[in-house]
């Protein structure tokens, strides 16, 4: 059996959707701009770093979903996805998808990025396993603005992945191949955790680590791209 699991931001998306949601926010006008942008700048560039604080960073990106009714959220997100996420997906990174999933047993995404968030991205390259972090919501089934759980973030992604597995009565025994495509140096955990480590469009210290391990690298998006992961 074949595990095959990716990232999103910068590896299947030419892009980072929680960057971008931020900005998105900032433009309809839900945020205060001046505040807003300097803080989402300020974490994107921690998150490339290497030194983003996840919990700071969640209790930043989660506070809007309690601040404004679902149907808002929902209107938003949908135009979201139509300005700001479908032109990021390449014919390149669907065609990939598409080849994992002929070939593996199970096929997931795994992000930092909330799932409110990155859902329906996920459906858009046709995969129905998301592992991402999750908004916490009160029994009413409004977001809090705090988050559930483990985020699934640096080696959280690595527990993550071993609950979602359980779930499914399996473990990473039960596989002869594992294996993660991700663009972050955030992902070494995982990356060192499976059989099998691609780097796509890596930023500096991944491809460092990719050339020294032997790792195969992907350049799936245009090289003008800033990774981030």
């Amino acid at each position: 059996m074949r595990l095959t699991l990716f990232d999103l931001d910068n590896t299947l998306l030419h892009g980072d959707s929680d960057y971008e949601w931020g900005q998105y926010l900032i433009e309809v006008g839900a945020v205060d701009k001046a505040l807003y942008e300097q803080a989402n700048q300020r974490f994107y560039d921690e998150y490339k770093a290497g030194t983003l604080d996840i919990q700071a960073f969640l209790a930043f990106a989660l506070k809007p979903l309690a601040s404004f009714p679902e149907i808002q959220l929902h209107s938003w997100r949908a135009e979201f996805i139509e300005t700001r996420i479908k032109p990021r997906i390449s014919e390149g990174a669907l065609h990939l998808v598409k080849e994992e999933q002929e070939r593996s047993t199970f096929v997931a995404i795994v992000t930092a990025t909330n799932s409110f968030v990155t859902a329906p991205i996920a459906a858009l390259f046709g995969v129905h396993h998301l592992i991402a972090t999750e908004p916490e919501k009160n029994a009413k089934g409004q977001f809090t603005g705090r988050v559930s759980g483990t985020p699934s973030f640096r080696e959280g992604k690595i527990l993550r992945v071993d609950e979602w597995l359980s779930e499914l009565n399996h473990s990473w025994h039960d596989f002869e191949e594992t294996c993660f495509y991700s663009d972050s140096l955030n992902d070494l955990p995982l990356l060192e955790r499976v059989k099998q480590a691609i780097a796509v469009n890596p930023d500096p210290t991944l491809r460092q680590h990719a050339l020294t391990a032997g790792w195969p690298i992907l350049a799936l998006h245009p090289a003008t791209e800033e990774a981030a992961g």
